[in-house]
């Protein structure tokens, strides 16, 4: 769902900056308040995690596929307004490293994938959960959260190029809703069985309630969440289904394709997850989604901790 350069235009590019630029600083302070700095190494691991699964894109129907956002799952795990921060990581690591969604579209899809689905996606979680109880009420409240949260986003998305004039809205709505009402089954099966693994090895890890005795230390977490996230962009992503995302499928069909930008505003290092002058294979998605994924951990990381007084370091 990353909007390319040119599918916007200015004034819809601007007002989704503002309010995603709004957002994102109200987060931050939500994050500096609330986030624990034990809890920091995780911002970090869970922008890792999110940056290597993003690689998977899954099939789904019709030459479409899908990729988890991870919107709900970050926020299940660290919180929301640690959640928009650890998306917004992701998504400027992105952009401006591998050129996957445009520099003048930041903005949008900040506000899509990094503020409407970790936080929208969070209120539908604690709203299914109190109706549920025990692991699996928590596992089917979050699945159902992922869905929600994902065609929520995709709606936001159908109403920016709405309004950009790109494409109307009587056509761009029921396409974009249908086609990320089946991605968000996906996301939200890939969240539940995350989270399910997640409950039943490291419950405090999701109930930060728990009693102290119960809290052990995240280093192993850490190491062992870190592998399996390199383990996902080494031996995984290189074969991802290739199929065109939703957006890009939606685009092809209503004929508005033509519009995103031939070349980058600013030049990525390592654009669509190549080496530049080196031919396309396997081993460059490894190498490459396995950088990404060491750097989107560095870069929560030491954000997360730079919002940590240091008296609590």
């Amino acid at each position: 769902m990353h909007i390319p350069d040119g599918f916007l235009d200015a004034k819809t590019a601007v007002t989704t900056g503002v309010l995603a630029t709004a957002g994102v600083g109200w987060s931050l302070r939500q994050a500096r308040q609330k986030l624990p700095a034990r809890r920091v190494p995780l911002l970090g691991l869970a922008a890792a995690f999110i940056f290597a699964a993003q690689m998977l894109n899954f099939p789904v129907a019709g030459g479409t596929s899908g990729h988890l956002i991870g919107g709900v799952l970050a926020a299940v795990l660290v919180g929301p307004g640690a959640a928009v921060v650890v998306l917004t990581s992701v998504l400027i690591l992105q952009c401006f490293l591998f050129n996957d969604g445009g520099v003048t579209a930041l903005g949008a899809n900040i506000f899509n994938m990094a503020l409407v689905a970790p936080l929208a996606g969070y209120t539908i979680y604690r709203s299914v959960h109190r109706l549920t109880t025990g692991l699996r009420g928590m596992v089917l409240a979050a699945a159902f959260a992922c869905w929600g949260a994902t065609v929520l986003a995709a709606v936001c998305c159908a109403g920016q190029l709405a309004l950009s004039g790109t494409v109307p809205w009587g056509k761009v709505f029921p396409a974009m809703t249908g086609v990320h009402m089946l991605i968000g089954i996906g996301e939200g099966a890939i969240t539940a069985l995350v989270l399910a693994a997640v409950a039943r090895t490291r419950s405090e890890l999701i109930e930060e309630g728990a009693p102290a005795t119960l809290r052990k230390s995240y280093r192993e977490v850490l190491v062992y969440g870190l592998l399996l996230s390199l383990g996902l962009a080494l031996f995984v992503a290189p074969f991802a289904c290739g199929w065109p995302d939703g957006l890009e499928k939606v685009a092809g069909a209503l004929g508005f394709e033509h519009r995103a930008a031939e070349k980058a505003i600013i030049p990525a290092p390592l654009p669509d997850y190549g080496i530049p002058g080196v031919r396309s294979a396997p081993w460059v998605t490894a190498v490459v989604g396995a950088t990404g994924t060491m750097v989107a951990f560095g870069v929560a990381w030491l954000l997360a901790r730079a919002l940590t007084p240091k008296e609590e370091r």
